[in-house]
């Protein structure tokens, strides 16, 4: 990259390549999470309870890393667990009863 010349205008011109680089993290770490709750949805649609415990596992490990960084609202990370979790108990539970 060239050097710029000093003015006002450099910082914003960081600030912009700074956002992109970060876009570009925060569209990556959102496709995990939406991919993770496609495989819970899944392994329970297909009665594979193992299968699904294990994928909420590790949907749980994507969603806290999310609200950590900032990617995702806490509390929305929180119900989405909460959603999942209640999706693999009732699929648990009804495999139980069969």
């Amino acid at each position: 990259m060239t050097k710029l010349k000093t003015g006002r205008h450099t910082s914003s011109l960081k600030e912009v390549r700074k956002a992109k680089k970060r876009g570009k993290r925060n569209m990556s770490i959102k496709s995990k999470i939406k991919t993770s709750i496609k495989r819970v949805e899944t392994a329970v649609s297909n009665g594979d309870i193992k299968m699904s415990q294990e994928q909420l596992r590790r949907s749980f490990s994507e969603w806290d890393k999310a609200a950590k960084k900032k990617i995702v609202h806490f509390k929305t990370a929180s119900n989405q667990k909460a959603r999942l979790s209640k999706l693999v108990a009732k699929a648990k539970n009804s495999k139980n009863k069969d």
